[in-house]
């Protein structure tokens, strides 16, 4: 899960730093105010890749990035689609993925004891 949480995040903060020139050019935001938002959330990114291995706070601060992303929607509206599109795939991994790791670890611990 972590894997997939820290790509999530490392892929979004590309695509946030992708998305500055282009609010630069379609919005009145100025390139200042652009660089500045968009480097924050892609910092947010960044750190939140890095720290999901070591536990909750990791993932505390990639859902503050996904929040921050979504707020950049307010002055960028093509930003919702695309905040949204990674909101729902941080989401989905948060509500799926303990599952997901609770029957990797089941069947894992089934294979050692039928090799025992």
């Amino acid at each position: 899960m972590t894997r997939i949480a820290a790509m999530i995040l490392s892929v979004e903060a590309l695509v946030v730093l992708l998305a500055v020139p282009v609010a630069i050019n379609v919005s009145d935001v100025g390139t200042g105010a652009a660089w500045l938002g968009g480097g924050a959330v892609a910092v947010l990114c960044v750190l939140g890749a890095g720290m999901v291995r070591r536990g909750r706070p990791g993932y505390v601060v990639g859902s503050v990035a996904q929040v921050a992303a979504l707020a950049t929607g307010i002055v960028v509206p093509a930003m919702l689609v695309l905040a949204g599109i990674f909101a729902l795939m941080w989401f989905v991994l948060l509500r799926i993925g303990p599952e997901v790791e609770r029957v990797k670890a089941a069947r894992e611990a089934a294979a050692r004891d039928g090799d025992a």
